[in-house]
Protein backbone atom coordinates (compact mmCIF):
# COMPACT_ATOMS: atom_id res chain seq x y z
CA UNK A 1 0.00 0.00 0.00
CA UNK A 2 2.89 2.45 1.05
CA UNK A 3 4.50 1.59 -2.91
CA UNK A 4 1.50 2.27 -4.35
CA UNK A 5 0.55 5.29 -2.75
CA UNK A 6 4.31 6.49 -3.16
CA UNK A 7 3.88 6.16 -6.71
CA UNK A 8 0.74 7.71 -7.31
CA UNK A 9 1.90 10.88 -5.34
CA UNK A 10 -1.31 10.26 -2.16
CA UNK A 11 -1.01 9.59 1.16
CA UNK A 12 -1.18 5.96 2.41
CA UNK A 13 -4.36 7.74 4.74
CA UNK A 14 -6.05 9.03 1.30
CA UNK A 15 -5.27 5.40 -0.10
CA UNK A 16 -7.10 3.27 2.44
CA UNK A 17 -9.81 6.49 2.35
CA UNK A 18 -10.02 5.88 -1.45
CA UNK A 19 -10.38 1.94 -0.85
CA UNK A 20 -13.17 2.46 1.85
CA UNK A 21 -15.47 4.68 -1.13
CA UNK A 22 -14.47 1.84 -3.26
CA UNK A 23 -12.72 3.93 -5.83
CA UNK A 24 -10.32 1.59 -6.42
CA UNK A 25 -10.93 -2.54 -6.64
CA UNK A 26 -9.61 -4.58 -3.66
CA UNK A 27 -5.84 -6.23 -3.88
CA UNK A 28 -5.17 -9.38 -4.73
CA UNK A 29 -4.02 -11.35 -1.17
CA UNK A 30 -1.97 -14.44 -0.34
CA UNK A 31 -2.46 -14.39 3.25
CA UNK A 32 -2.06 -11.69 5.03
CA UNK A 33 0.08 -9.54 2.15
CA UNK A 34 -1.93 -7.16 -0.19
CA UNK A 35 -0.80 -6.96 -3.75
CA UNK A 36 -2.01 -3.92 -5.76
CA UNK A 37 -0.81 -3.98 -9.65
CA UNK A 38 -0.87 -1.44 -12.57
CA UNK A 39 -4.31 -1.38 -12.78
CA UNK A 40 -4.59 0.17 -9.51
CA UNK A 41 -1.83 2.73 -10.31
CA UNK A 42 -3.97 3.86 -13.40
CA UNK A 43 -7.15 4.32 -11.78
CA UNK A 44 -5.57 6.11 -9.10
CA UNK A 45 -3.86 8.26 -11.65
CA UNK A 46 -7.29 8.58 -13.41
CA UNK A 47 -8.87 9.97 -10.37
CA UNK A 48 -6.00 12.57 -9.62
CA UNK A 49 -7.02 13.78 -13.36
CA UNK A 50 -10.96 13.59 -12.42
CA UNK A 51 -10.06 15.83 -9.46
CA UNK A 52 -8.32 18.41 -11.38
CA UNK A 53 -11.32 18.76 -14.21
CA UNK A 54 -13.32 19.52 -11.26
CA UNK A 55 -15.76 16.00 -10.95
CA UNK A 56 -16.56 15.14 -7.36
CA UNK A 57 -15.44 12.16 -5.09
CA UNK A 58 -19.39 11.01 -5.44
CA UNK A 59 -19.29 11.55 -9.18
CA UNK A 60 -15.82 9.66 -9.59
CA UNK A 61 -17.12 6.51 -7.09
CA UNK A 62 -20.42 6.51 -9.44
CA UNK A 63 -18.18 6.46 -12.75
CA UNK A 64 -15.78 3.97 -11.20
CA UNK A 65 -18.92 1.51 -10.17
CA UNK A 66 -20.04 1.79 -13.76
CA UNK A 67 -16.55 1.08 -15.28
CA UNK A 68 -16.30 -2.31 -12.85
CA UNK A 69 -19.51 -3.92 -13.88
CA UNK A 70 -19.24 -2.92 -17.71
CA UNK A 71 -19.59 -5.73 -20.19
CA UNK A 72 -16.70 -7.91 -21.30
CA UNK A 73 -14.73 -6.50 -24.15
CA UNK A 74 -15.40 -9.86 -26.32
CA UNK A 75 -19.28 -9.76 -25.55
CA UNK A 76 -19.55 -5.96 -26.36
CA UNK A 77 -17.65 -6.84 -29.68
CA UNK A 78 -20.20 -10.09 -30.43
CA UNK A 79 -16.62 -12.38 -30.13
CA UNK A 80 -16.01 -12.23 -33.73
CA UNK A 81 -19.39 -11.67 -35.37
CA UNK A 82 -19.45 -9.85 -38.50
CA UNK A 83 -18.71 -5.95 -38.23
CA UNK A 84 -17.82 -3.45 -40.29
CA UNK A 85 -17.28 -1.22 -37.22
CA UNK A 86 -13.72 -0.46 -35.93
CA UNK A 87 -13.77 -0.10 -32.14
CA UNK A 88 -11.85 2.41 -30.44
CA UNK A 89 -9.56 2.12 -27.17
CA UNK A 90 -9.24 5.34 -25.07
CA UNK A 91 -8.29 6.15 -21.38
CA UNK A 92 -10.76 7.77 -19.31
CA UNK A 93 -9.30 11.42 -19.70
CA UNK A 94 -9.41 10.71 -23.59
CA UNK A 95 -13.11 9.95 -23.12
CA UNK A 96 -14.10 13.13 -21.00
CA UNK A 97 -12.25 15.37 -23.95
CA UNK A 98 -14.11 13.96 -26.79
CA UNK A 99 -17.02 14.86 -24.87
CA UNK A 100 -16.34 18.26 -23.64
CA UNK A 101 -17.30 17.78 -19.82
CA UNK A 102 -20.31 15.72 -20.09
CA UNK A 103 -18.89 12.25 -19.59
CA UNK A 104 -21.02 12.19 -16.19
CA UNK A 105 -21.59 9.20 -14.12
CA UNK A 106 -25.43 8.95 -15.62
CA UNK A 107 -24.05 9.15 -19.19
CA UNK A 108 -21.42 6.15 -19.15
CA UNK A 109 -23.53 4.10 -17.80
CA UNK A 110 -26.30 4.62 -20.39
CA UNK A 111 -23.64 3.95 -22.83
CA UNK A 112 -22.45 1.23 -20.53
CA UNK A 113 -26.18 -0.23 -20.98
CA UNK A 114 -26.27 0.46 -24.83
CA UNK A 115 -23.38 -1.81 -24.94
CA UNK A 116 -21.81 1.24 -26.91
CA UNK A 117 -18.68 0.75 -23.91
CA UNK A 118 -16.50 -1.55 -22.37
CA UNK A 119 -13.88 -1.59 -20.08
CA UNK A 120 -10.20 -3.67 -20.59
CA UNK A 121 -7.84 -2.98 -17.73
CA UNK A 122 -7.30 0.79 -17.57
CA UNK A 123 -8.80 1.59 -21.07
CA UNK A 124 -12.16 2.43 -22.39
CA UNK A 125 -13.15 0.51 -25.25
CA UNK A 126 -15.99 1.87 -27.72
CA UNK A 127 -17.29 -0.11 -30.23
CA UNK A 128 -17.30 1.98 -33.37
CA UNK A 129 -15.46 4.72 -34.05
CA UNK A 130 -18.20 6.27 -36.05
CA UNK A 131 -20.94 6.58 -33.51
CA UNK A 132 -18.16 7.83 -31.48
CA UNK A 133 -17.01 10.52 -33.92
CA UNK A 134 -20.44 11.45 -34.89
CA UNK A 135 -21.79 11.72 -31.14
CA UNK A 136 -18.62 14.05 -30.43
CA UNK A 137 -19.78 16.50 -33.45
CA UNK A 138 -23.06 16.18 -32.09
CA UNK A 139 -22.10 17.43 -28.53
CA UNK A 140 -19.73 20.17 -30.21
CA UNK A 141 -22.71 21.57 -31.97
CA UNK A 142 -24.71 22.00 -28.44
CA UNK A 143 -26.48 19.09 -27.92
CA UNK A 144 -26.35 17.80 -24.69
CA UNK A 145 -25.20 13.81 -25.01
CA UNK A 146 -27.91 12.78 -22.49
CA UNK A 147 -30.56 13.63 -25.17
CA UNK A 148 -28.13 11.76 -28.04
CA UNK A 149 -27.73 8.63 -25.85
CA UNK A 150 -31.70 8.70 -25.37
CA UNK A 151 -32.34 9.09 -28.98
CA UNK A 152 -29.79 6.33 -29.48
CA UNK A 153 -31.75 3.86 -27.56
CA UNK A 154 -34.96 4.76 -29.65
CA UNK A 155 -32.53 4.43 -33.03
CA UNK A 156 -31.48 1.14 -31.58
CA UNK A 157 -34.98 -0.07 -31.43
CA UNK A 158 -35.77 0.93 -35.17
CA UNK A 159 -32.68 -0.39 -36.34
CA UNK A 160 -33.09 -3.67 -34.78
CA UNK A 161 -36.76 -4.30 -36.73
CA UNK A 162 -34.97 -2.67 -39.64
CA UNK A 163 -32.39 -5.80 -39.40
CA UNK A 164 -35.09 -8.15 -38.99
CA UNK A 165 -36.83 -6.91 -41.94
CA UNK A 166 -34.16 -7.62 -44.37
CA UNK A 167 -33.48 -10.75 -42.83
CA UNK A 168 -36.66 -12.24 -43.53
CA UNK A 169 -36.73 -10.56 -46.91
CA UNK A 170 -33.34 -12.26 -47.78
CA UNK A 171 -33.25 -15.51 -46.05
CA UNK A 172 -35.25 -17.06 -47.77
CA UNK A 173 -36.03 -21.28 -48.32
CA UNK A 174 -32.47 -20.90 -51.14
CA UNK A 175 -30.40 -18.34 -49.23
CA UNK A 176 -27.70 -18.81 -46.25
CA UNK A 177 -26.06 -16.56 -43.99
CA UNK A 178 -23.53 -15.46 -46.17
CA UNK A 179 -25.92 -14.22 -48.54
CA UNK A 180 -27.32 -12.12 -46.29
CA UNK A 181 -24.00 -11.03 -45.29
CA UNK A 182 -23.11 -10.54 -49.39
CA UNK A 183 -26.03 -7.99 -49.66
CA UNK A 184 -26.25 -5.89 -46.37
CA UNK A 185 -24.32 -2.93 -48.63
CA UNK A 186 -28.14 -3.22 -50.18
CA UNK A 187 -29.69 -2.60 -47.38
CA UNK A 188 -27.72 0.25 -45.75
CA UNK A 189 -28.50 1.64 -49.25
CA UNK A 190 -32.07 1.61 -48.93
CA UNK A 191 -32.25 2.93 -45.31
CA UNK A 192 -29.44 5.89 -46.28
CA UNK A 193 -32.36 6.79 -49.06
CA UNK A 194 -35.42 6.21 -47.51
CA UNK A 195 -34.02 8.37 -44.12
CA UNK A 196 -32.96 10.95 -47.04
CA UNK A 197 -36.25 11.54 -48.01
CA UNK A 198 -37.75 10.96 -44.55
CA UNK A 199 -35.83 14.59 -43.37
CA UNK A 200 -36.57 16.24 -46.78
CA UNK A 201 -40.47 15.90 -45.78
CA UNK A 202 -40.07 17.08 -42.45
CA UNK A 203 -37.57 19.64 -43.67
CA UNK A 204 -40.88 20.33 -45.91
CA UNK A 205 -42.91 20.45 -42.95
CA UNK A 206 -41.55 23.28 -40.83
CA UNK A 207 -42.74 26.77 -41.28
Amino acid sequence: MEELAQKAGITVRTLRFYRERKLIPPPRREGRIAWYDEDHLARLRTIAALLERGHTLSGIAELAEAFDHGRDVGELLGLGAPTEETPVRLSPEELADVFAGQATSENLAASLDLGYLATDGSDIVHISRRLLETSAALVREGIPLADILSAARRVREHADALAELFTDVVLTADRTPEDLQRLRPLAKSVVEAELSMALDRRLQKRP
